[in-house]
């Protein structure tokens, strides 16, 4: 008698971890791996330095810079650069609002409030946005451009420079200048 009851208490044990265990076993979606686009790293306070033969060219400062994969980088809390002579002397800064770095092209975009200023000759660009080609030392923009000279300023759209703005062409100029023959 003992092991009929025994029979009777395990036997309601047994279906409730049955069902318990098929309703688990239901067939659930998987779901596929999510593919990742964000950046590999992330720096803070950065300093770079590049240099061509033991030279010093050009300084970055950068509050925050992602690296991607593919070798691209965005500094989206602005950038600032110093460019240097074969002396050592601070030619040209540019500062931007944001910046980023295209590894394929090799080519840089500033946004925002952009500024780039030629400390020799005294004279400042300020445009929205403005790309740089650090192999052939140029920037250029499609956009609205101002460069404030020792006696005047320039307007335009469009521009296509040194990146020390030592010579440069406006491509739709406006505003009064003087014009040497």
């Amino acid at each position: 008698m003992t092991t009929l009851v025994l029979k009777k208490v395990i036997q309601p044990v047994s279906a409730a971890i049955l069902c318990l265990t098929l309703f688990s076993c239901t067939p659930s979606e998987t779901s596929q791996p999510v593919e990742y686009h964000g950046p590999l790293s992330e720096a803070e306070n950065v300093e770079m330095f590049y240099a061509e033969k033991d030279l010093i060219k050009v300084k970055m400062i950068a509050q925050k810079v992602f690296e991607y994969e593919n070798g691209d980088k965005e500094f989206p809390e602005g950038i600032y650069l110093e460019f240097f002579d074969e002396t050592g002397t601070i030619t040209s800064t540019l500062r931007a609002n944001s910046a980023y770095y295209f590894s394929e092209e090799d080519k840089w975009r500033g946004r925002g409030k952009v500024e780039i200023i030629n400390i020799q000759k005294k004279e400042q660009l300020n445009t929205e946005e403005l790309f740089w080609k650090q192999d052939t030392k140029r920037i250029f923009t499609e956009k609205f451009v101002t460069i404030k000279l020792e006696n005047e300023v320039i307007y335009g759209t469009g521009l296509e420079a040194a990146q020390d703005l030592s010579d440069y062409t406006i491509k739709n100029p406006e505003g009064e200048f003087e014009v040497i023959e």
